[in-house]
Protein backbone atom coordinates (compact mmCIF):
# COMPACT_ATOMS: atom_id res chain seq x y z
CA UNK A 1 0.00 0.00 0.00
CA UNK A 2 1.29 3.08 -0.99
CA UNK A 3 2.93 5.36 2.35
CA UNK A 4 2.51 2.19 4.43
CA UNK A 5 5.63 2.07 6.42
CA UNK A 6 8.43 -0.80 5.53
CA UNK A 7 8.54 -3.58 7.61
CA UNK A 8 12.45 -4.30 8.97
CA UNK A 9 14.36 -7.54 7.88
CA UNK A 10 14.05 -8.12 12.13
CA UNK A 11 10.20 -8.64 11.87
CA UNK A 12 10.58 -10.96 9.13
CA UNK A 13 13.15 -12.96 10.87
CA UNK A 14 11.46 -16.38 11.38
CA UNK A 15 10.67 -16.88 14.88
CA UNK A 16 12.25 -20.14 16.78
CA UNK A 17 9.17 -20.25 18.95
CA UNK A 18 7.25 -21.51 15.86
CA UNK A 19 9.87 -23.75 14.07
CA UNK A 20 12.18 -26.94 15.24
CA UNK A 21 15.70 -25.58 15.54
CA UNK A 22 17.85 -24.80 13.20
CA UNK A 23 20.90 -22.33 11.74
CA UNK A 24 20.27 -18.92 10.44
CA UNK A 25 23.72 -18.12 8.90
CA UNK A 26 24.68 -14.00 7.94
CA UNK A 27 27.69 -13.55 5.76
CA UNK A 28 30.53 -10.55 5.87
CA UNK A 29 31.42 -8.21 3.10
CA UNK A 30 32.11 -4.14 3.52
CA UNK A 31 32.43 -3.71 -0.02
CA UNK A 32 32.64 -6.49 -2.19
CA UNK A 33 29.09 -7.84 -1.99
CA UNK A 34 25.88 -5.71 -0.37
CA UNK A 35 25.46 -7.23 3.12
CA UNK A 36 23.97 -6.17 6.60
CA UNK A 37 26.77 -5.84 9.38
CA UNK A 38 26.51 -9.56 10.11
CA UNK A 39 27.12 -9.16 14.15
CA UNK A 40 24.43 -6.47 14.54
CA UNK A 41 22.09 -8.32 12.42
CA UNK A 42 22.33 -11.62 14.15
CA UNK A 43 21.70 -9.41 17.67
CA UNK A 44 18.77 -8.26 16.33
CA UNK A 45 17.68 -11.89 15.52
CA UNK A 46 18.77 -13.07 18.38
CA UNK A 47 16.31 -10.37 20.13
CA UNK A 48 13.41 -12.29 18.18
CA UNK A 49 13.78 -15.77 18.05
CA UNK A 50 14.38 -18.45 21.09
CA UNK A 51 15.61 -22.03 20.02
CA UNK A 52 17.19 -21.02 16.59
CA UNK A 53 21.20 -21.06 16.65
CA UNK A 54 22.79 -18.16 14.93
CA UNK A 55 25.64 -18.30 13.15
CA UNK A 56 28.52 -16.06 10.51
CA UNK A 57 28.91 -18.07 7.18
CA UNK A 58 31.99 -16.76 7.74
CA UNK A 59 33.12 -13.68 9.45
CA UNK A 60 36.01 -11.85 8.17
CA UNK A 61 37.85 -11.28 11.50
CA UNK A 62 41.05 -9.91 10.04
CA UNK A 63 39.24 -6.80 9.11
CA UNK A 64 38.46 -6.02 12.81
CA UNK A 65 40.34 -5.20 15.95
CA UNK A 66 40.56 -8.52 17.93
CA UNK A 67 39.22 -6.51 21.31
CA UNK A 68 36.59 -4.83 18.93
CA UNK A 69 36.33 -8.21 17.77
CA UNK A 70 36.17 -10.32 21.14
CA UNK A 71 33.38 -7.69 22.73
CA UNK A 72 31.14 -7.97 19.98
CA UNK A 73 30.93 -11.61 19.92
CA UNK A 74 30.55 -12.15 23.38
CA UNK A 75 27.73 -9.37 23.23
CA UNK A 76 26.15 -10.92 20.63
CA UNK A 77 26.73 -14.49 22.51
CA UNK A 78 25.19 -13.34 25.65
CA UNK A 79 22.17 -11.50 23.51
CA UNK A 80 22.05 -15.40 22.17
CA UNK A 81 21.91 -17.43 25.51
CA UNK A 82 24.80 -19.25 23.57
CA UNK A 83 22.95 -20.07 20.50
CA UNK A 84 26.13 -18.63 18.20
CA UNK A 85 28.41 -20.20 15.72
CA UNK A 86 31.23 -18.28 14.63
CA UNK A 87 32.02 -19.27 11.47
CA UNK A 88 35.21 -17.56 10.20
CA UNK A 89 37.34 -17.11 7.16
CA UNK A 90 40.07 -15.16 4.99
CA UNK A 91 38.46 -14.35 2.11
CA UNK A 92 38.98 -15.62 -1.52
CA UNK A 93 41.70 -13.65 -3.37
CA UNK A 94 39.43 -11.65 -5.46
CA UNK A 95 39.64 -8.06 -6.67
CA UNK A 96 36.58 -6.90 -4.80
CA UNK A 97 38.09 -8.47 -1.38
CA UNK A 98 41.31 -7.05 -1.93
CA UNK A 99 40.11 -3.85 -2.03
CA UNK A 100 38.08 -4.49 1.17
CA UNK A 101 41.18 -5.11 3.15
CA UNK A 102 43.17 -2.75 1.33
CA UNK A 103 40.87 0.06 2.34
CA UNK A 104 40.26 -0.83 5.89
CA UNK A 105 44.18 -0.54 6.00
CA UNK A 106 45.32 -4.35 6.60
CA UNK A 107 47.21 -6.08 3.97
CA UNK A 108 45.40 -9.02 2.10
CA UNK A 109 48.69 -11.47 2.31
CA UNK A 110 48.63 -10.71 6.13
CA UNK A 111 44.74 -11.81 6.48
CA UNK A 112 45.33 -15.67 7.73
CA UNK A 113 48.11 -14.82 10.59
CA UNK A 114 46.00 -11.71 11.70
CA UNK A 115 42.91 -14.35 11.74
CA UNK A 116 44.72 -17.04 13.99
CA UNK A 117 46.43 -14.18 16.29
CA UNK A 118 43.31 -12.37 16.33
CA UNK A 119 41.04 -15.83 17.49
CA UNK A 120 43.67 -16.88 20.28
CA UNK A 121 43.55 -13.26 21.78
CA UNK A 122 39.64 -13.51 21.71
CA UNK A 123 39.60 -17.48 22.94
CA UNK A 124 42.02 -15.75 26.03
CA UNK A 125 39.81 -12.63 26.15
CA UNK A 126 36.58 -14.68 26.53
CA UNK A 127 38.12 -17.18 29.18
CA UNK A 128 39.22 -14.10 31.89
CA UNK A 129 36.70 -14.72 34.20
CA UNK A 130 38.18 -12.20 37.26
CA UNK A 131 40.94 -9.46 37.08
CA UNK A 132 43.15 -12.28 38.17
CA UNK A 133 42.85 -12.97 34.40
CA UNK A 134 43.50 -10.48 32.55
CA UNK A 135 45.22 -10.94 29.30
CA UNK A 136 48.53 -9.75 28.08
CA UNK A 137 49.19 -11.26 24.48
CA UNK A 138 52.87 -9.54 22.43
CA UNK A 139 52.13 -10.92 19.11
CA UNK A 140 53.05 -10.55 15.21
CA UNK A 141 50.33 -7.94 14.59
CA UNK A 142 48.72 -7.09 18.58
CA UNK A 143 50.41 -6.08 21.83
CA UNK A 144 47.60 -6.20 24.82
CA UNK A 145 48.58 -5.08 28.25
CA UNK A 146 46.58 -6.85 31.02
CA UNK A 147 43.47 -6.27 29.58
CA UNK A 148 39.95 -7.34 30.51
CA UNK A 149 36.59 -7.71 28.45
CA UNK A 150 33.45 -7.77 30.29
CA UNK A 151 30.55 -8.82 29.84
CA UNK A 152 32.02 -12.58 29.08
CA UNK A 153 29.94 -14.71 26.66
CA UNK A 154 26.94 -16.56 27.55
CA UNK A 155 28.92 -19.65 26.89
CA UNK A 156 32.16 -19.87 29.10
CA UNK A 157 35.35 -19.88 26.63
CA UNK A 158 32.93 -18.00 23.96
CA UNK A 159 31.06 -19.44 20.99
CA UNK A 160 32.56 -22.50 18.88
CA UNK A 161 34.39 -21.60 15.89
CA UNK A 162 34.00 -22.96 12.39
CA UNK A 163 36.88 -22.53 10.15
CA UNK A 164 35.94 -21.77 7.04
CA UNK A 165 37.77 -22.87 3.36
CA UNK A 166 38.81 -25.47 1.29
CA UNK A 167 42.83 -25.11 1.17
CA UNK A 168 45.45 -27.21 2.93
CA UNK A 169 46.10 -23.92 5.39
CA UNK A 170 42.48 -23.73 6.16
CA UNK A 171 42.32 -27.77 6.79
CA UNK A 172 45.17 -27.42 9.60
CA UNK A 173 43.47 -24.38 11.01
CA UNK A 174 40.32 -26.64 11.66
CA UNK A 175 42.38 -29.63 12.46
CA UNK A 176 44.21 -28.17 14.71
CA UNK A 177 42.01 -25.40 16.71
CA UNK A 178 38.94 -24.94 15.10
CA UNK A 179 35.25 -26.88 16.60
CA UNK A 180 34.38 -27.10 13.22
CA UNK A 181 34.85 -27.08 9.58
CA UNK A 182 33.18 -24.88 6.86
CA UNK A 183 34.69 -26.02 3.44
CA UNK A 184 33.44 -24.22 -0.24
CA UNK A 185 34.37 -28.44 -1.71
CA UNK A 186 32.92 -28.52 -5.02
CA UNK A 187 32.89 -31.91 -5.05
CA UNK A 188 32.13 -35.00 -2.74
CA UNK A 189 35.40 -36.04 -3.51
CA UNK A 190 37.18 -32.94 -2.57
CA UNK A 191 35.02 -32.65 0.78
CA UNK A 192 36.40 -36.10 1.35
CA UNK A 193 39.86 -35.39 1.31
CA UNK A 194 39.93 -32.43 2.81
CA UNK A 195 37.95 -33.94 5.79
CA UNK A 196 40.47 -36.48 5.80
CA UNK A 197 43.06 -33.94 6.61
CA UNK A 198 40.81 -32.11 8.66
CA UNK A 199 40.76 -35.52 10.88
CA UNK A 200 44.43 -36.10 10.40
CA UNK A 201 45.97 -33.21 11.58
CA UNK A 202 43.29 -33.02 14.67
CA UNK A 203 44.76 -36.43 15.42
CA UNK A 204 48.22 -34.82 15.17
CA UNK A 205 46.64 -32.12 17.78
CA UNK A 206 45.83 -35.11 20.11
CA UNK A 207 42.15 -33.78 19.65
CA UNK A 208 39.80 -36.68 19.00
CA UNK A 209 37.98 -36.74 15.92
CA UNK A 210 34.62 -35.55 17.67
CA UNK A 211 36.18 -32.61 18.39
CA UNK A 212 35.61 -31.47 14.87
CA UNK A 213 32.27 -31.02 13.34
CA UNK A 214 32.15 -30.93 9.12
CA UNK A 215 29.58 -28.78 7.10
CA UNK A 216 29.38 -27.25 3.58
CA UNK A 217 29.33 -23.67 2.70
CA UNK A 218 27.57 -23.80 -0.78
CA UNK A 219 26.01 -20.83 -2.29
CA UNK A 220 22.87 -21.59 -4.21
CA UNK A 221 20.92 -20.04 -7.16
CA UNK A 222 17.68 -21.04 -8.04
CA UNK A 223 15.91 -20.22 -11.11
CA UNK A 224 13.35 -21.96 -13.58
CA UNK A 225 15.77 -20.89 -16.56
CA UNK A 226 19.15 -23.34 -15.81
CA UNK A 227 21.61 -21.04 -18.20
CA UNK A 228 20.27 -17.79 -16.30
CA UNK A 229 20.71 -19.62 -12.68
CA UNK A 230 24.14 -20.35 -13.70
CA UNK A 231 24.68 -16.53 -15.07
CA UNK A 232 23.80 -15.13 -11.71
CA UNK A 233 25.57 -17.69 -9.99
CA UNK A 234 29.08 -16.44 -11.51
CA UNK A 235 28.15 -12.65 -11.10
CA UNK A 236 27.52 -13.29 -7.39
CA UNK A 237 30.86 -15.23 -6.55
Amino acid sequence: MAGAPRRSRCSRWPSGRRRPATIRWAGDSLLARPRFEPLTLLAAAAARTRRVTLGTAVLLPALRHPLLLAHAVGTLDRIAEGRLVLGVGVATDRPPTRREFETVGVPFAERAGRMVESLAICRRLWSARSTADRVSYEGKYWTLDRVQVLPLPHRVGGPPIWMGGSSEAACRRAGQTADGWFPTSPTPEAFGRGWKMVLDVAREAKRPSSAVLPALYATVRLDDDPELARKEMARFV
